[in-house]
């Protein structure tokens, strides 16, 4: 059974220092962590010149391709009716990327298929958790 899907995805670049128009990106969805995605960008596309994650509400994005979500350092809104702006915000700066929606639908049914939305509390390792919560306080 798929517990991990990763797809890759190209995405453009709004507003970011590096002068990269077009990036590879890729979006992660882990059965063990039912609630999150994961999206990582190329050591190309940052400021640091390493490879850069970002782990979000699966959620968030479920929703920000359909209406304007997030108010943290994660932001998800429609841009067109093809295309979904991502903004990421960092003490460093803020980066948007635009996205073809239709990759990023795809890539949540994908996720639904390994944990249905809804469901995701169902896949939750509680005592695996809190073993590492509690790990070296002893």
């Amino acid at each position: 059974m798929i517990t991990v899907i990763e797809q890759a995805v190209q995405a453009r670049l709004i507003a970011t220092a590096p002068k990269v128009e077009t990036v590879p990106v890729t979006l992660c969805y882990d059965r063990a962590d039912p609630f999150a995605v994961r999206m990582a960008f190329p050591a190309l596309a940052t400021l640091e010149g390493v490879e850069v994650s970002w782990t979000f509400a699966r959620e968030l994005l479920s929703s920000g391709i359909r209406q304007p979500s997030g108010t943290g350092d994660v932001r998800v809104r429609p841009y067109d009716g093809d295309r979904t702006t991502i903004e990421f915000h960092a003490a460093e700066g803020v980066a948007i990327v635009l996205m073809v929606t239709g990759e990023l639908q795809r890539f949540l049914d994908r996720a639904a298929v390994v944990v249905p939305l809804g469901l995701e509390h169902h896949y939750l390792d509680m005592d695996h958790s809190l073993a590492e919560l509690m790990r070296g306080s002893c």
